[in-house]
């Protein structure tokens, strides 16, 4: 029995597919759904989603959103995500630093904001240096 399982951003659909098990941040922990999980709605917290597909793993970084978990079928709808072959480490480390330049001037107008953005780019940082040597997924 496969899941049906689906990640939308505000510019596109950056993945479709039907899978074995989705793994997901929330904000009250990690969560793993496998076929027949009870219905859910949860809030998505910055980190790194995984999903397996027999034998092989996706690991997608994401940030902020919601998840909605039906009879077979998983629908996020998250601020942003992205697969580990499409991150651009360099840039997201220069992104963090920057963050975390702001966060250390005590002028900062909006240091919700700014935290929320740094952890963005760390789950963008985890996902890339993770998943450097591995083969991505090509997605259709």
């Amino acid at each position: 029995m496969k899941i049906k399982f689906k990640i939308v951003t505000p510019e596109r659909i950056v993945f479709e597919e039907e899978v074995d098990q989705v793994t997901l941040p929330t904000q009250e922990g990690e969560i793993t759904v496998l076929p027949q999980h009870i219905p859910l709605v949860a809030i998505l917290k910055s980190g790194e989603l995984w999903v397996k597909k027999g034998q092989e793993e996706i690991s997608l970084a994401v940030s902020g959103g919601l998840i909605e978990v039906k009879e077979n079928e998983v629908v996020v709808l998250a601020d942003t995500a992205e697969q580990a072959h499409e991150i651009d480490e360099q840039k997201a480390e220069q992104a963090r630093a920057r963050a975390v330049e702001l966060m250390e001037n005590k002028e900062a107008v909006d240091s919700t904001a700014l935290m929320a953005k740094m952890e963005k780019e760390l789950a963008r940082l985890k996902v890339a240096r993770k998943h450097k040597s591995k083969i991505p997924f090509n997605n259709q």
